[in-house]
């Protein structure tokens, strides 16, 4: 790990200044809502819109500024709401156009932002865009979607595969063509180069604008666009575990054109034209996403925030790790702004990730420290405040198409899905009064949140006073972030802004270790840590400091 030691001439990584009236987002706690494993209120086993509305208190108590939530638009749900069958349309296992706005007026009153999905790169194979695409090669929408001839063989345009396995291109005997799909073959690419792709979608922007929405999330945006020369993905070469054919190349041409840039200034502008409050935050991952993360997000004219994935796929937490965080986001002149998450709906939970056997409990609580005390945007996902893990679903349930393909390489995404538990003695743990989609895991139901509630030592408890530290130190929320040199496992930063200077330090290992906090520095917060000034560090223990005077 390279740091600076701790020393009175420190220089920050960026100034972390900000005006008293910033915008509401920036270094701003949302929570991420998974809408079919929140609450069911319409007895099918699957979450519901209303349910999310009976449970805003809830979100609101935790003090976070805003909720972002998945899918609930129109789909045949083959990936889960993911491929969109219609993007203004409220699927009905989640209720209404009338349910959404309920649940937005309501989260509002609460003083709740409310961020939703939108999914640029593709759609459904039943949206009614590709239905009409895929009739012949002459109709209104025919370069709509990704259309390209077989070569001479019959075989794939390009060497392209797509996440879920398997070729990136499904041969359409009605077109005489390959249609490509990055991801499920249900899934067909949209062509966001075509200026009439561009304009429906920023339509369909507007539409939920106008509903009264803050913001969205862009799913996969780095896979909007292609090189139309549809030039083969050269192989990966060097020696390691691969689960998927997606695992064998360099995504070089199948996605992360730069013409990508031009459609986000479009969307930007959009955005500006419903007020300077909007917040747009693209999701990014894949070999390069370090640098278009910087890149969506760089100057005024593009997204103000880039969703990483640096913690998410992480199998161990180490200071190594937390160290690339500031190191991607110097915060040069006209750099974007990160956002961070440890957990959601497309990874295992971060605690089952990373616990290696330790108690999970005090575990969770010193990761939720952590993330509070991150530079940038954090996402709490649903049941990281109640210190949820990995939940175990049998493979005769499994029902995530890469949890199935890849099983049993990986955790899979089923696991991170199951649903919320909010009360222990309930036979669904009150999600539900018939079986979930996805079982209930034991453990989970033990963790319910009306039995934390009850139980001031709890995670639930601790997790609002986390926030509520988050938001009350300026030096947390804005401010600029110093890594420095701390023995052994123990992770110690700086973070500076707005006149106030805190010292954080995390012990990541499964020993104490030897620590004491300088001279002059008192104690803010501190979990699994009965004494700061004992001499020592224990395992899993989180303390921030404040500087005297």
């Amino acid at each position: 790990m390279t740091a600076e030691p701790l020393s009175p001439d420190l220089h920050a990584l960026s100034d972390g200044e900000a005006a008293p009236d910033r915008e509401w987002w920036r270094g701003a706690v949302i929570y991420q809502v998974y809408p079919r494993s929140f609450a069911d209120t319409n007895g099918d086993g699957i979450g519901d819109l209303p349910g999310v509305t009976a449970h805003l208190e809830h979100i609101a108590s935790l003090g976070v500024d805003g909720v972002w939530l998945s899918p609930f638009f129109t789909s045949p749900m083959k990936d889960f709401g993911y491929d969109v069958a219609d993007y203004v349309g409220i699927d009905p296992i989640f209720g209404t156009m009338a349910d959404f706005d309920r649940l937005v007026e309501k989260a509002h009153a609460l003083g709740l932002k409310v961020i939703i999905d939108q999914v640029y790169s593709h759609t459904s194979d039943l949206h009614d865009w590709f239905q009409e695409s895929r009739q012949d090669q002459t109709n209104p929408k025919a370069d709509w979607f990704v259309w390209a001839d077989a070569k001479p063989e019959g075989s794939p345009p390009s060497n392209w595969q797509s996440v879920f396995g398997g070729p990136a291109w499904t041969w359409d005997a009605r077109r005489h063509q390959y249609y490509m799909h990055n991801f499920l073959k249900e899934q067909p690419q949209l062509n966001v180069r075509n200026p009439q792709v561009q304009e429906a979608l920023l339509a369909v922007a507007r539409f939920w604008l106008d509903r009264g929405v803050d913001g969205f999330r862009c799913d996969a945006l780095n896979f909007s666009m292609h090189d139309p020369a549809l030039t083969d993905n050269p192989p990966v070469l060097t020696p390691g575990k691969r689960t998927r054919p997606f695992d064998f190349q360099h995504h070089d041409h199948n996605q992360s054109h730069p013409d990508i840039l031009k459609f986000l200034t479009r969307l930007r502008e959009v955005a500006d034209s419903y007020g300077d409050d909007r917040f747009l935050v693209a999701e990014v991952g894949g070999e390069k996403a370090n640098e278009e993360m910087k890149l969506y997000t760089e100057g005024a004219d593009r997204l103000h925030s880039a969703y990483g994935f640096l913690y998410l796929y992480a199998d161990k937490l180490t200071t190594d790790l937390v160290d690339k965080g500031p190191a991607m986001w110097p915060g040069g002149e006209g750099e974007g702004w990160p956002s961070w998450t440890f957990s959601n709906h497309d990874a295992p939970r971060a605690v089952s990730r990373w616990v290696e056997g330790r108690d999970p409990k005090a575990f969770a609580e010193m990761a939720l420290l952590l993330l509070m005390c991150l530079r940038g945007n954090v996402f709490v996902y649903q049941g990281e405040e109640l210190g949820l893990p990995q939940a175990d679903v049998p493979f005769d349930r499994l029902v995530d198409p890469e949890a199935i393909v890849n099983w049993p390489d990986t955790l899979g995404r089923d696991g991170a899905r199951t649903p919320m538990p909010w009360k222990t003695d309930n036979g669904f743990a009150g999600f539900s009064e018939v079986e979930p989609w996805l079982p209930m895991d034991p453990r989970h139901r033990a963790l319910a949140a009306e039995t934390q509630e009850r139980d001031p030592n709890s995670t639930l408890h601790l997790a609002r006073r986390l926030i509520a530290l988050r938001h009350s130190h300026p030096a947390l929320r804005i401010g600029s972030m110093t890594m420095l040199d701390g023995p052994g496992d123990i992770l110690l930063f700086r973070r500076e802004g707005e006149g106030e200077t805190l010292l954080c330090a995390f012990n990541l290992g499964h020993e104490a270790i030897d620590w004491t906090p300088p001279a002059g520095w008192s104690v803010v917060e501190a979990v699994n840590q009965a004494d700061a000034f004992s001499g020592t560090l224990a395992p899993m223990a989180g303390v921030v400091l404040s500087e005297a005077g």
